[in-house]
């Protein structure tokens, strides 16, 4: 609440889910004419998101070469979009998450250590869901409330039969999984 970027854009982007041809297009944008399908110039989400916050998702699926450039890229503090000569400053926080241990992908080569170490200023580390089960209980209460008011429904309960099923499940998904337990 208290965060000059509180009210600033919030740009995510999930490797996972680009294709790696794609990924710095994503990230830095281009210029206009830079490749045959390029007819106006692109905005990057590091300049969507100036000011404001990106979040990069799954950042175990960038290339070793996207990483190299991500890493001058916040260095520099400035990048230049595809077909550009011309650099653009820009002022980002960013926040950076993946589901691999991204220690061990740089220690085996596969993760560069140097934008590892740049993105790791402040570490979180969420544990699965299977080593909350204390949480189960009151996620499943907000999610049941959740969508008896998205579908228009009264209220479902658990039994306790069930409660302590749902407790007991491993929950591969995480709360994903859960949620959509819930939904159906």
């Amino acid at each position: 609440l208290e965060s000059p970027r509180r009210n600033k854009r919030f740009v995510q982007i999930n490797f996972a889910a680009i294709p790696e041809d794609l990924i710095e297009d994503e990230l830095f944008g281009h210029v206009k004419n830079h490749f045959p399908r390029a007819d106006k110039d692109k905005k990057g989400k590091l300049l969507l998101a100036d000011h404001g916050t990106l979040f990069l998702d799954e950042i175990h699926e960038m290339s070793l070469r996207t990483q190299a450039k991500l890493a001058q890229v916040i260095e520099d503090q400035a990048f230049e979009p595809f077909g550009s000569n011309e650099s653009i400053p820009f002022e980002t926080r960013i926040i950076a998450a993946t589901s691999s241990n991204i220690k061990e992908l740089a220690a085996a080569g596969k993760y560069r250590n140097d934008l590892f170490l740049k993105l790791n200023i402040i570490p979180m580390s969420i544990p699965p869901l299977r080593e909350r089960k204390e949480d189960i209980p009151l996620l499943v209460d907000h999610f049941l409330k959740y969508f008896s008011v998205e579908h228009g429904k009264k209220k479902k309960t658990m039994s306790k039969e069930a409660m302590k099923a749902f407790v007991n499940y491993s929950w591969p998904g995480n709360v994903s999984e859960l949620i959509n337990v819930i939904e159906r």
